[in-house]
């Protein structure tokens, strides 16, 4: 700050410095100063700052990165100018093909069925509400023998081993997660995305579809066209096969938004078929006030409820399942299931409680 300002410290000259005042006078009337006092000026009052740089037009203009060109078609090698197109899906749309049953036919529509969720001019295919039906019957030969090309020849058991040691790890990158609405359309899309650089992806699956994973497996190679080379409890490991190419994938429109369930027929009636009213009354209260053979867990895993339930039915003929905290919509969904696993009849369905009755077997 002295040297900066050292001017005013000589405008007040003391009597010891009497040579230098022409020079000061100089300075305070403004007079025009030489080219070395001009010099001898700007190094007392500038700072020592680096120099602004010079503004240009290319500085201030910022420069667009190019655009990027759209790749075109790929033709194909005779001199023609159509496209080869990937293969449409040969089944019938669906939001969950393991957890709706194409069987059971909906009572009513929460929504109009006229809206598809895939999108307004997006498929060409008629919405019934519940599906999107093929428009021609596949062939189910020739599918056969095109997902046979696709699989190839069989991967020997240590190749098998190679790829179930990489991908069966919780740590897997390559994994997808199946929840309550079990194998849906998108999934189909989310599993081909992972095919393109891998050759198996690893499921993990959770809550009520887990109590038929021989469904899930099922609708996985059915729909997706790969093979199931690994299966412990709720764990899947799908090979894409040997001969899979990407280029020629099936075609899979996505659904925008989940279409609202449908309204079903009641699933428990008043009185069970085959009892008075009465009696199923008392069963009802018996089922209530009896231990429950076992507690379920929200997104749980429940690939042995099927055995257990079959194995309490040996000795009782009502039994409980403890189902807080899993939610009334999941808690039908489970004896829905059971009903026709078991198989069994659920006669209440009370704060997240379920009772079954095993029901009469022919002769009784």
């Amino acid at each position: 700050m002295l040297k900066l300002f050292s001017w005013r410290r000589a405008i007040h000259p003391s009597p010891s410095s009497s040579t230098h005042l022409p020079a000061i006078y100089r300075f305070l009337s403004h007079s025009p100063p030489s080219a070395a006092a001009a010099a001898a000026l700007e190094e007392i009052h500038d700072p020592p700052f680096s120099p602004k740089r010079a503004e240009t037009l290319q500085n201030r203009t910022k420069i667009k990165p190019a655009k990027k060109k759209d790749k075109l078609p790929k033709v194909n090698d005779n001199n023609s100018n159509t496209v080869e197109k990937p293969p449409e899906l040969p089944f019938d749309f669906m939001y969950s093909y393991s957890e709706i049953s194409p069987g059971v036919k909906p009572i009513g529509f929460r929504e109009p069925p006229k809206f598809s969720p895939f999108g307004p001019g997006r498929l060409d295919r008629n919405w019934t509400g519940t599906t999107a039906p093929a428009r021609v019957k596949p062939d189910l030969e020739k599918l056969a023998e095109e997902r046979q090309k696709v699989l190839g020849d069989p991967i020997p058991d240590e190749e098998v081993a190679e790829l179930v040691e990489k991908y069966r790890h919780s740590n897997c990158s390559r994994q997808i997660n199946l929840g309550r609405g079990g194998v849906t359309h998108n999934t189909l899309e989310d599993i081909h995305s992972h095919w393109k650089r891998a050759e198996a992806v690893r499921i993990k699956c959770l809550g009520v579809p887990t109590l038929d994973m021989d469904n899930i497996c099922f609708h996985l190679e059915d729909k997706t066209g790969g093979k199931i080379i690994y299966r412990h409890l709720n764990i899947l490991l799908l090979y894409r096969g040997r001969n899979y190419d990407l280029r020629k994938r099936p075609q899979i429109p996505l659904m925008l938004w989940k279409p609202l369930a449908p309204i079903y027929p009641k699933l428990v009636k008043n009185v069970a078929d085959g009892l008075t009213f009465e009696e199923t009354k008392e069963k009802r209260n018996r089922g209530l006030n009896s231990p429950p053979i076992m507690k379920l867990t929200r997104n749980g895993v429940y690939v042995n409820v099927v055995e257990k339930v079959r194995t309490a039915f040996e000795t009782n003929d009502v039994v409980r399942l403890d189902c807080t905290h899993v939610g009334s919509s999941d808690c039908k969904k489970i004896g829905v299931k059971l009903r026709d696993l078991v198989p069994c009849v659920p006669i209440l369905f009370k704060d997240e409680q379920i009772i079954l009755w095993k029901g009469k077997k022919e002769g009784e």
